[in-house]
């Protein structure tokens, strides 16, 4: 089992999760985070961390897709461990939005640490 992060992530970015980890398996991309299910130790400590409660076990029915773009865009999007001041002015607005896939998902990586 891994976690996976899910389209609640995406405008979101609250980026609390990325410093309980501790094995760095965060990836950011422009508007969501990703993570590493080869790294990911599975100890679910980022889950309580999650104010969009975007994270989720990879064993929950109907995640095969998010752990497939996890899988991918955190081969391709650069790490992250510290929140720093990343999280969007406008998160708070987009929490809870539905369709956010559609509507926002970007392929585009984020800075990253």
């Amino acid at each position: 089992m891994t976690f996976v992060v899910t389209d609640a992530c995406i405008r979101c970015k609250y980026m609390d999760c990325v410093e309980i980890c501790p094995v760095e398996c965060f990836h950011e991309g422009e508007n969501m985070l990703v993570i590493n299910p080869n790294e990911c130790i599975d100890c679910a400590a980022c889950l309580p961390e999650c104010p969009a409660e975007a994270i989720a076990p990879d064993i929950e029915s109907g995640l095969e897709q998010w752990l497939e773009l996890n899988r991918t865009f955190s081969a391709q999007w650069p790490v992250v461990s510290n929140k720093a001041d990343q999280t969007p002015a406008d998160a708070d607005d987009h929490k809870g939005e539905a369709g956010k896939y559609e509507k926002y998902f970007s392929t585009l990586p984020g800075e990253g640490d």
